[in-house]
């Protein structure tokens, strides 16, 4: 008998359509987000769109100003700092967590979320290549089973994301780093810290790029 599955409320489908866009670079830094906008963009009502601009004001991925305009958040060099020194000292962990507990099944799964970020990267389709690799990062580090520093990872991509496109869109998709597949390679060969410094070299790399998209002179 088939099961039924439950589909979720109005309110949580648009909000992770907001979330999605926001991490991916749909809306850009300092963009203003309307409710309006966001109900006519969306084909939705209101109520859920206020609601789905509530959680992520909470969640920092926007922005509630003093003249009650919401907009996109626009990093700063300053608070780059702040995320990359977390970025840093969480994922390579995750990532020598997950290569310790990796079933086989998994890495064919990252293998085949590897293969659609290359054929992003050759078609120049920015956003596909943010999602996927979102997706390569986030299922990877799902196998360390650390739920609590997952979540703070997840929290520091969202509000990454669009900064990313912004990198993305002034040094195009050719140069865009990736050492997935050394960590791959790391991965089937079954070494953790292999792993873990692959994933910390793919963080730096994009990290230098932002920064520079930014316009600091060098990267730090």
């Amino acid at each position: 008998m088939a099961t039924n599955r439950t589909k979720p409320p109005t309110h949580e489908l648009v909000y992770r359509r907001l979330r999605e866009m926001i991490l991916c670079g749909e809306l850009e830094p300092g963009q203003a987000v309307t409710i309006q906008g966001l109900t006519e963009r969306l084909d939705t009502g209101m109520t859920p769109v206020r609601e789905a601009i509530r959680r992520l004001i909470a969640e920092r991925a926007l922005d509630f100003q003093d003249n009650r305009r919401v907009s996109v958040p626009q990093l700063t060099t300053e608070q780059l700092d702040e995320l990359a020194f977390a970025r840093l000292a969480l994922e390579p962990k995750l990532a020598y967590w997950a290569a310790e507990n990796i079933e086989s099944s998994l890495i064919n799964e990252l293998e085949r979320i590897d293969q659609r970020i290359n054929e992003a990267i050759a078609r120049g389709d920015v956003r596909s290549y943010l999602s996927c690799n979102y997706a390569f990062h986030t299922t990877l580090y799902a196998a360390s089973r650390a739920e609590i520093l997952i979540s703070l990872v997840d929290a520091i991509l969202l509000r990454l994301g669009p900064s990313l496109r912004v990198m993305c869109g002034r040094f195009g998709t050719s140069n865009l780093p990736d050492m997935h597949e050394e960590a791959l390679t790391a991965l089937r060969t079954g070494n953790p810290q292999s792993v873990s410094d692959a994933i910390r070299a793919d963080i730096v790399q994009g990290l230098d790029q932002i920064r520079l998209s930014l316009g600091e002179a060098e990267p730090a």
